[in-house]
Order: C-alpha cells, then sequence, then structure tokens
C-alpha cells in the first residue's frame, strides 16, 4: 500500500515519520531503474557541473545516482535523521559536490543562483500543494526543468498483493474493503497539476515497470518505511505485520512486488 497524498489536515504530522528509522528507510527503500535515472538528465539536459536541487531526498536513493553523474547537488530534506544519512552516504562518493539542507522545504531559504533542474522524487505529494510548483519554477532559470519522480504499486509480480489483502481488512481499521491494484497501462497519464501550470512547457512523461524481490522480513521493513503504516496504533500494526509476515512466509518466504515509476519533466518557459 503505497503513500498516495494525503489530506491536508495528514499531511504535516504524517510526513514527520519518516524521520523516525533513518537507517530503516535507508536499507528498505529501493532505488530507481538506472535508465530512468540517464533519462532524467536527458530530457532535462544536464551535463556535469549542472545545478540540481532535489525536495525530500530521505537518505540519498536519488541523490546517490545524481552525484555519480557529476551533477552538483544541493538537496533540502525535513527530517534531520534522514538528512544526516545522506549527508554521509554523498560525501563518500563525491566530496564537495552535494549539499544537505535539513529544512522545510515550503519555508527554506534558497541561494541566489537559480537551478538547472529542481527534482522531487516520491516526495512531491508531501509539500503543500499551494506553493510547490509554482515556488520549484520560481527557482529555476529560464529554460531549467522541473522534474517530479512517482513510484506506483501496479499489478503484477507474484500476485502475492491479493493475499495480503485479508491482513489489511483484519488490522487496519481505515481499510474496508479489498483493494485492486491496477495493471501498468490502467494508471492514468495525465498529471494536470503539471499539465496545466502555465509557468511549463508540456510534459514529457516516461514510464518504467520493474519488479523488486523481497523475503518476507525485508518486507515487513519496507512497509515500516511508509507513513501510513508506522501511524497506525502500536498493537494493531504489530498484528497488521505479524499477519503479512506469516502470509508471506506460507507463500514460499518471498514476495515480488511490481512498480511503476513515472518521470514527467517539463521546462520552465524561457
Amino acid at each position: 500500500m503505497p503513500d498516495g497524498e494525503p489530506p491536508e489536515e495528514l499531511r504535516e504530522s504524517l510526513r514527520r515519520r519518516f524521520d523516525e528509522d533513518a537507517e530503516g528507510y535507508d536499507r528498505a527503500r529501493p532505488g530507481y531503474p538506472s535508465a530512468m535515472v540517464d533519462d532524467l538528465v536527458a530530457l532535462a539536459a544536464l551535463r556535469p557541473g549542472s545545478r540540481v536541487l532535489e525536495i525530500g531526498c530521505g537518505t540519498g536513493q536519488l541523490s546517490l545516482p545524481l552525484v555519480q553523474r557529476g551533477l552538483d547537488l544541493t538537496a533540502v530534506e525535513l527530517g534531520a535523521e534522514l538528512a544526516a544519512l545522506a549527508r554521509r552516504r554523498l560525501a563518500a562518493v563525491r566530496p564537495g559536490t552535494a549539499e544537505v539542507v535539513q529544512s522545510a522545504y515550503e519555508v527554506w531559504v534558497p541561494p541566489a543562483e537559480p537551478f538547472d533542474m529542481v527534482v522531487a522524487a516520491t516526495s512531491f505529494h508531501w509539500i503543500d500543494p499551494a506553493v510547490r510548483v509554482p515556488r520549484s519554477v520560481a527557482l529555476l532559470r529560464p529554460g531549467g526543468s522541473l522534474a517530479v519522480v512517482s513510484t506506483v504499486h501496479v499489478a503484477g509480480g507474484d500476485d502475492a498483493f491479493t493475499a495480503l489483502q485479508d491482513c489489511y481488512l483484519r488490522w487496519d481499521p481505515d481499510v474496508d474493503e479489498a483493494t485492486r491494484l491496477l495493471a501498468p497501462d490502467e494508471v492514468p497519464t495525465a498529471s494536470p497539476e503539471l499539465d496545466e501550470a502555465p509557468s511549463l512547457e508540456p510534459v514529457r512523461l516516461r514510464r518504467y515497470v520493474w519488479d523488486q524481490t523481497y523475503t518476507s522480513d525485508e518486507y515487513v521493513d519496507l512497509l515500516l518505511t511508509y507513513s501510513g503504516h508506522r501511524a497506525l496504533r502500536d498493537d494493531l500494526r504489530t498484528g497488521l505485520l505479524d499477519c503479512i509476515r506469516r502470509t508471506v512466509d506460507a507463500r514460499g518466504g518471498q514476495i515480488t512486488k511490481t512498480y511503476l515509476t513515472e518521470l514527467r519533466v517539463a521546462r520552465r518557459h524561457g
């Protein structure tokens, strides 16, 4: 069950939960397809030394491959522990080419020099929707690019998601009916927030479908990086995760998840 866009009243409390276990987040969260990172760099016309701002870097799942491609990165991360871990990871790769600032993006004071790209990877939905597009565009040079990466859980893999629905129905009070995952080609392609932004040129969309296999323990670790799971009452969360672990173990001890990664890149009007 992914972290979808939360209601406004929950956004502030939920988005701070990612910092509760930075080491677990770093261990469990998957990175992004290499082809996606290559396309991101190409679509934004970046080259070594290009200035990139990343919103909500976590522990560096996208930051690391961006720095490895020679880009100069500034990352803004709300969580102090997540930011500290990302700082250590990036310093070990290319010292001096990445800065990780611990701050809420909405109140962060940016440098005077504009950026060649602003990118948010599985984080844009946690930013105040009233400011995230206009603030990001304002930080770009004319012709610079705003890139939004999203991750969608889709049907595929070994279809174990269906077997896990009984656990959610039993232990998650917010789940009152089984959820059907969409096939990748059923996921809508429109993104009105970006498509209709008058300051942006037409969005270029790329999609990547990929699988990740987890043991039962690895899958539980992954679920503990989702704010909705962390927000459950302790006894309900324990019951849910125990049920999921038993279900996966009964199916051979592994679960294969299918992900749809979507990359949207739009240039600021010059």
